[in-house]
């Protein structure tokens, strides 16, 4: 019998996905969230909500599904997800985990332990070696990859080439992995070159049954974190299919698994070998794209495995229809190094949920957690949402992908969706021709430029031209004198300077701009919450919106921002110092997590200053030329805003 109550032990796009699942069966939602999130998505849509100190609060968020009279708690992904400890406390609390028994959580979320019962089952494993001893210290066999015994999703990870490069990777890996998972034993293994990241979605009941669902390519990765993903990979053929299927239901039976789970392999491009890498005893971020070619309900089979039932299915009842792909909306600047960003979502619009599989029609489906007015900070993951997609075939898929991340626009919050679109339309990407370097390798080519595009300069002035300026009627910008209509000269501010754009007229009426040497007619209409702006003939829809003196506009994706320029502004940006004054700016708002001088020190050119973390990142910020250490404002364990000055860098002979 299924349960009348779950608590959600979450946040974000998952906790609102996993409360539509419980929706659809009738079954009362429970949401925790913290005093900053208690506005957020995720408690909104849920039945009952209740404040917790801590997503990582492990007996609060017991407590809280005791008080609230939940029969079970859903962990999603992340936090206590994996959490041996927090799954045999809800156990001693008489609640239901929604995932795997303790013993399999902790024989798989121990990286070394988990290659051991793998082999030890027949599962090819990448050599490699593993603390506790000197293995990592006296390793030769490079390239290399070091993983935090204890971790998963990529963090921590560090790619060492040569024996010289050794210790500091350590020393980094080590840290982050003390930091995320409060473990900082590690592990070490050769680096398979030009690899595929390809993972075995599994299912197992308590009665013994174990099946897998196929296979999701998830090679399409920056710094070991996945971007794009897709199922049915590109690569695999049926028989390759079979064989990793096979050996990811006798890693699931090795450990005693129960319920979803996904078997990470390392795929060989050119022979098609496949070694295991770990196993992730919870549901994935991209488990969406399985659910859409297999028509299955991920979260409603856990539920229905944690309540005691036997799978519905067996292994050939699995069928894989169509081609699904998922991209992450991340809060980040790729303009930027993909720094990490925030603020208030001034405007949101994301494709809704349209189509059918059953019927063969193209779905659009979409994640997240975003809400309009909500803030988006720096103390969680920069993942946002997910736009998912399937279509009959993977052209078509990745066609309908474009589509719907042009019709997503967060603006307030930079986003990773300009750079989404570029790697989705490479292509290498297109032919399938994938491997977990690619987009390292492509890389310039993907980023949006800094520049803003003279029509959307254009578009900018037009639409502060049609701002009222204020009560007096000397102020209206019309133009208007005897004769023809003056040019009003608008001086506009973006991150890439200063651009003096010429508009007259009245843009709701007929207005005249000028890009560059040409002057074209243009106009303005309110389209909803947006605008739709012509210039010189061409249709050009704008999302606007205004908030203090910064003008938000979005396109396709895209989004630029503006503020007025009046004559006498110094015309540089707060963090855009030149890098010969020395001043040592925080490129992102998050928190000083090392401070690695003193003041009084000599320092080199690039020498590695402040380490800054932010949504789990860390940026490492060096000096700006040669010179003496004058200044330190940054101090360790204290937060930051972007552009706050870190410290000051004074020539010698100064």
């Amino acid at each position: 019998m299924l349960f009348d109550r779950v608590l959600i032990a979450n946040r974000g796009e998952i906790a609102v996905r996993i409360a539509r699942t419980l929706r659809g069966l009738g079954i009362t939602s429970v949401a925790v969230h913290t005093p900053s999130d208690a506005a957020a998505r995720h408690v909104r849509e849920a039945d009952v909500a209740l404040q917790v100190p801590s997503y990582l609060d492990g007996e609060a968020i017991v407590g809280a599904a005791l008080e609230s009279g939940a029969q079970a708690v859903h962990p999603g992904y992340g936090f206590l997800a994996e959490n041996a400890g927090f799954a045999r406390r809800c156990s001693a609390a008489g609640l239901v985990f929604v995932g795997p028994p303790a013993e399999a959580i902790e024989a798989m979320g121990d990286k070394i332990r988990a290659k051991a019962t793998v082999s030890a089952a027949g599962v090819p494993v990448v050599p490699g070696g593993a603390e506790p001893g000197d293995v990592l210290a006296e390793w030769r066999d490079f390239p290399a990859l070091i993983k935090p015994s204890a971790g998963g999703g990529g963090k921590g990870m560090v790619l060492v080439r040569s024996a010289a490069e050794l210790p500091d990777a350590l020393e980094s890996a080590r840290r982050t992995a003390r930091a995320a998972f409060g473990d900082g034993t590690l592990l070490i293994e050769r680096y398979v070159e030009n690899p595929r990241h390809i993972e075995i979605q599994i299912l197992a009941d308590a009665h013994g049954d174990v099946v897998h669902l196929g296979e999701r390519e998830c090679s399409l990765q920056r710094r070991h974190q996945k971007i794009i993903e897709e199922a049915p990979s590109p690569f695999v053929t049926p028989e390759t299919r079979a064989r990793m299927g096979a050996a990811a239901v006798e890693a699931a039976r090795a450990v005693g698994y129960v319920g979803a789970g996904t078997v990470e392999f390392i795929v060989d491009g050119t022979t098609g070998a496949h070694h295991f890498m770990e196993m992730n005893t919870r549901l994935q971020v991209e488990h969406p794209v399985t659910e859409l070619v297999t028509g299955l309900d991920l979260v409603a089979l856990q539920l229905r495995v944690a309540a005691g039932e036997p799978l519905p299915f067996g292994q050939p009842d699995v069928r894989l229809d169509g081609h699904a792909v998922e991209a992450r909306v991340y809060a980040e600047d790729p303009a930027r190094g993909f720094l990490p960003t925030g603020g208030r979502v001034l405007l949101l619009r994301e494709p809704g949920d349209q189509g059918s599989a059953a019927t063969g029609q193209t779905v659009v489906r979409v994640d997240s957690g975003l809400v309009e007015g909500g803030v988006v900070g720096s103390e969680f993951d920069p993942m946002l949402s997910k736009v998912v997609v399937r279509a009959p075939d993977r052209a078509a898929a990745l066609r309908a992908l474009d589509r719907a991340l042009a019709r997503t626009a967060v603006l307030g919050v930079v986003t990773n969706i300009p750079f989404l679109r570029a790697l989705a339309a490479h292509p290498a990407v297109r032919a399938g021709e994938l491997d977990t370097g690619l987009v390292e390798r492509v890389l310039p080519g993907l980023l949006p430029a800094v520049e803003a595009p003279q029509e959307v300069l254009a578009a900018a002035a037009l639409v502060f031209h049609a701002m009222p300026q204020g009560d007096d009627p000397w102020q209206v910008t019309d133009g208007w004198r005897l004769g023809e209509r003056a040019w009003t000269t608008w001086r506009l501010q973006s991150r890439d300077g200063v651009h003096a754009i010429q508009v007259r007229g009245l843009p709701e009426e007929s207005a005249e701009v000028r890009i560059g040497d040409e002057t074209v007619p243009a106009r303005i209409r309110r389209d909803g919450a947006g605008l739709a702006v012509t210039l010189g003939g061409r249709g050009e829809h704008y999302l606007c919106v205004r908030h203090a003196d910064t003008l938000w506009l979005g396109r396709d994706g895209a989004s630029w921002t503006f503020t007025r320029h009046l004559i006498g502004d110094p015309g540089d940006r707060p963090g855009a110092a030149a890098a010969g004054d020395g001043v040592v700016r925080s490129p992102m708002p998050g928190t000083v997590l090392l401070v690695k001088a003193q003041v009084g020190d000599r320092v080199s050119e690039g020498q590695p200053l402040v380490i800054v973390e932010a949504m789990k990142m860390e940026h490492t910020v060096t000096a700006p030329r040669d010179g003496v250490l004058s200044e330190l404002p940054a101090q360790a364990g204290r937060p930051v805003d972007m552009d706050a000055v870190l410290a000051v860098v004074t020539a010698e002979e100064a």
